[in-house]
């Protein structure tokens, strides 16, 4: 009897010490929001020539790394060149023309002054001189223009990153607009984690995050929640006047998220973006599989990832 006894009170030990475990994973679970749901995100700037031409020189190879302002590739300068002097070359008549009209004006004015001229004489000069001074602005701004196009045939980085994408070589022609490469702006780097929206009642601006990347489990990295998404493309079609998002044209912009069982009512997952801490950029990849861990309010600091 004495160890039927036993043998109930260490179960029910067992039992009560399982489900203690049990109720502390369910509330870290609830008040300390995690997912396995995450992507690595970054701002990719497409690199594109603003004058046509043939590729003369490339200074950059794919995945460089490059400063904001470093050449990346030039355009053949030739027909730039040229029509600066052209222009140049109008300028200065045009100064000359000017120069011209001036002391016609001057002469008119000073015999108009003496009675010499007709009034119309005077004023043909006005007229002259003022077109002339049109035509010297003008050919300022063409010149101003045409300098423009022969800085364009430098393409500088805008943004610090790594290039990528980059499928021309030298000689090849580039168009105006077309892009040549893209940029991965490594000041950019953020992590999208998408959470259940029964989790987001403990998510807020400002909590702190846990962040591990797949395959480099062992070096977790810390980030800020900055923002929570407040719409998701919604993918069945679902109409109606109470449908907040209507129609899947209504939604087009909002961000695509996929449920991951079809045939079961799952909550929807909303974009969580969290600010990554500077001292995980140099590992980051756009496209990479991370976990997310919030560590809401108070609890900020005591976070832990779960694989």
């Amino acid at each position: 009897m004495i160890q039927k006894i036993l043998g109930y009170g260490v179960t029910l030990a067992i039992a009560a010490v399982a489900g203690s475990i049990v109720w502390s994973e369910y509330r870290h679970y609830s008040e300390d929001p995690w997912t396995r749901d995450g992507q690595v995100r970054a701002n990719a700037v497409g690199i594109a020539p603003r004058v046509p031409g043939p590729i003369i020189r490339i200074v950059v190879v794919d995945n460089q790394h490059v400063q904001r302002g470093d050449l990346l590739f030039e355009i053949d300068p030739a027909d730039y060149s040229a029509a600066v002097e052209r222009e140049r070359a109008q300028v200065l008549a045009a100064t000359a023309a000017l120069t011209q009209k001036k002391q016609d004006l001057d002469r008119q004015t000073e015999l108009f002054r003496k009675k010499v001229n007709a009034l119309q004489e005077y004023q043909d000069a006005q007229d002259n001189y003022d077109s002339a001074q049109a035509n010297l602005a003008a050919a300022k701004a063409n010149l101003t223009t045409a300098d423009l196009k022969l800085s364009y045939t430098k393409i500088y980085a805008s943004v610090n990153g790594e290039v990528t994408n980059l499928d021309v070589s030298e000689g090849s022609y580039a168009s105006a607009g077309q892009q040549v490469m893209a940029l991965v702006d490594s000041d950019s780097y953020w992590v999208a984690g998408y959470f259940k929206e029964t989790q987001l009642r403990n998510i807020s601006t400002g909590d702190r995050a846990t962040i591990s990347l797949l395959g480099d489990e062992d070096q977790p990295f810390r980030g800020t929640v900055r923002s929570v998404g407040w719409g998701i493309f919604v993918t069945d079609g679902s109409s109606g006047e109470n449908s907040l998002l209507p129609s899947v044209e209504g939604t087009a912009l909002l961000p695509a998220v996929s449920p991951t069982i079809d045939w079961v009512r799952l909550p929807q997952r909303f974009p969580v973006r969290i600010q990554v801490d500077s001292s995980a950029i140099g590992r980051l990849r756009i496209g990479q599989t991370a976990s997310v861990a919030i560590s809401h309010g108070a609890r900020r600091e005591n976070t832990r990832v779960i694989q």
